[in-house]
């Protein structure tokens, strides 16, 4: 009686640890959102930077994280002091922390030197992330329950974006009483304090699965290659995968052009901008609350299917607030702003938390740092092409900072490519219960 007495407490400490360090992990990666409202309007009222190019330099500053299955080989075959993932969170921190702290304390930054530490940024955000997505699918493959299953996705998606929710908020009204490079400094320090946290923990309190210590670095890299090769071979992760990327990938997506829209054209305030992405942020909390309450359990391929069609919707709306019908029913424009303009970003990431759910049933063990790595590398590929498509679009129609009567247009080829992933919405593969016992 005394041992399961003390089992249970010992459960209890591993999964409040684990829940810390996820916690902790998603809050700071959500809180990102702070310091990138800085960097659109540093970019725009500072450095006087074009739509076209704003874009395409938000776009661009995501490379970095098409590296993940790289990292992710790395984190789950190359161990720092015999851990794979806590150190990799400590570096990941610090390399995002130095960055910051360059562009806030750099004299007079150049738009290329920007560039260059904003992807140093998002390559230690790249780093921390798979080794926390890892934890994530590694904790939450021991929870064999169907009632635990993809508990610990949501609580994480819960953190990141009520952390994103509030980085959007402060970020709003901080814009109007401080410069962007006090926010990003403010970030920085944020940081600093992740990566003390971060190394203060041993890794062995998450008890998460060791790794070979057999195997030299390099015999166990070609090891995780070919478990992440057998795993992408799989046809349910392979095409639920192709269907995930090309349902991003095949949307010309005009945030950089909405965002000058709003700012030049309607003269929208900082705050309404900041309110507008808080609104995102609360409802990416909400979906991940009713995910894990209501939705956990039916099919992926509906649930991703709606959230496609649901997002074409919103781009239809789209297109009436541009030719003024909402303000024409005395809709204000900051109003439609916040709340539509904000959904739609939502909706962008909404479809991340059930795939993740079903990538990690589908994924076998040993690789979940791997695959997990690999589905969110093609993630960021398939938004960079999507921003590239929205520049293509917008500098093909005429769309530019002076002229956007072209726009309700280029929102209706959006809404419809946007449409387009649902024509194959076949390809999202489930593994049937009968294959799941045989295995």
């Amino acid at each position: 009686m005394e041992k399961e007495k003390k089992m249970e407490v010992e459960k209890v400490r591993v999964e409040a640890t684990r829940r810390w360090v996820i916690g902790v992990g998603f809050w700071v990666q959500g809180f990102r959102l702070f310091p990138w409202l800085g960097v659109n309007f540093f970019l725009k009222d500072g450095m006087g930077v074009a739509a076209s190019s704003l874009q395409i330099l938000q776009a661009s500053a995501n490379l970095p994280m098409v590296a993940k299955p790289l990292l992710g080989l790395l984190s789950d075959a190359v161990p720092i002091r015999g851990y794979r993932r806590l150190p990799y969170v400590a570096i990941g921190a610090l390399l995002q922390a130095i960055s910051w702290l360059a562009i806030a304390l750099w004299p007079a930054i150049s738009l290329p030197v920007l560039t260059i530490f904003l992807l140093l940024s998002n390559f230690g955000a790249s780093i921390c992330e798979v080794a926390n997505d890892a934890i994530v699918a590694e904790a939450g493959k021991q929870t064999t329950s169907s009632s635990g299953s993809g508990q610990l996705q949501s609580f994480a998606w819960m953190f990141g974006s009520s952390a994103g929710a509030l980085g959007n908020l402060v970020g709003g009204i901080a814009l109007s009483y401080f410069s962007p490079k006090i926010m990003f400094l403010f970030f920085a320090i944020l940081l600093v304090l992740q990566f003390c946290t971060t190394v203060a923990i041993p890794e062995s309190s998450l008890q998460l699965p060791k790794p070979d210590t057999n195997l030299s670095a390099l015999s166990s890299i070609r090891k995780q290659i070919k478990e992440l090769s057998c795993a992408l071979c799989m046809p349910e992760i392979f095409w639920s995968v192709i269907w995930f990327s090309v349902s991003y990938a095949v949307i010309p997506f005009l945030l950089g052009t909405m965002f000058f829209y709003q700012t030049e054209v309607l003269r929208l305030d900082s705050s309404v901008i900041g309110l507008s992405k808080v609104f995102g942020q609360v409802a990416l909390l909400a979906w991940s609350v009713a995910y894990n309450k209501y939705f956990k359990t039916t099919p992926a391929r509906k649930v991703l299917s709606a959230l496609q069609f649901l997002t074409a919707l919103i781009m239809l709306s789209d297109v009436l607030f541009v030719q003024g019908v909402y303000r024409n029913f005395g809709i204000p424009d900051s109003m439609y702003t916040i709340v539509f303009s904000g959904l739609l970003e939502g909706l962008m990431l909404f479809k991340v938390l059930p795939f993740s759910v079903l990538v990690a049933k589908l994924c076998p063990s040993g690789c979940e740092g791997s695959v997990m790595a690999f589905v969110m590398s093609a993630l960021a590929l398939a938004t960079i092409i999507s921003g590239y498509l929205g520049v293509a679009l917008a500098e093909f129609m005429g769309v530019s900072g002076g002229d956007f009567s072209a726009l309700p247009t280029c929102l209706l080829i959006e809404a419809a490519c946007t449409v387009l992933p649902l024509c194959i919405s076949s390809l999202i593969k489930e593994r049937r219960e009968k294959e799941k016992k045989e295995e």
